[in-house]
């Protein structure tokens, strides 16, 4: 059985940093590209950050560049993102997705509060 377990949320200052943790099991071959989305209220479900497994090659929204960095651990099976002088409009659940590499299958996690407030 599939599986992506998110960890990292909480309550960070304006300016702070967090790291979030993409934890993946039951998968029968490596995905092509992990990513992070995020879902702030009443607001689509948008990009954040994503990395091809293999080679690492990343792509990150222009509202995160600088500041966000998407990295992977393949020993670990574990994708990380780190956020850095975050900002109110940060705020949102972060979810990590997964897309396999023949059928091109997404999978999602729980996903994770990130909340900036001061």
């Amino acid at each position: 059985q599939v599986q992506l377990v998110e960890s990292g949320g909480g309550l960070v200052q304006p300016g702070g940093s967090l790291r979030l943790s993409c934890a993946r099991s039951g998968f029968t071959r490596s995905p092509y590209a992990m990513s992070w989305y995020r879902q702030a209220p009443g607001m689509e479900r948008e990009l954040v950050a994503a990395i091809t497994i293999t080679d690492g090659s990343t792509n990150y929204a222009d509202s995160v560049k600088g500041r966000f960095t998407i990295s992977r651990d393949n020993a670990k099976r574990t994708v990380y993102l780190q956020m850095n002088s975050l900002k109110p409009e940060d705020t949102a659940v972060y979810y990590c997705n997964a897309l396999t590499r023949l059928t091109r299958e997404n999978y999602w996690g729980q996903g994770t509060q990130v909340t900036v407030s001061s």
